[in-house]
């Protein structure tokens, strides 16, 4: 068995979200999440930065909702790891 074998561990800073348009983050995550998409880093959950996770979640095959599940946090933490994203 190999390390690839084993499942992702979830990023220390993920929180499971509701289904709602409450947003579970604080600034400072959503500016990390910001960073890591390449978009503006304004610190709030807008349009903009949704419609950056949504792509995201098009391109690893993840329903693209929009909200920070665990899959797509998983994903978002796998760019930070390749690219030395700092948080």
């Amino acid at each position: 068995m190999t390390s690839h074998d084993f499942p992702d561990p979830d990023p220390t800073w993920y929180i499971q979200q509701p289904h709602s348009p409450l947003c579970v983050y604080d600034a400072d995550t959503i500016r990390d999440i910001q960073r890591t998409l390449s978009c503006p880093e304004t610190g709030v959950m807008d349009d903009n930065t949704i419609n950056h996770i949504k792509g995201l979640q098009y391109a690893m095959g993840i329903p693209a909702t929009g909200m920070v599940d665990r899959e797509t946090a998983v994903s978002i933490q796998r760019l930070r790891d390749r690219y030395h994203i700092s948080t």
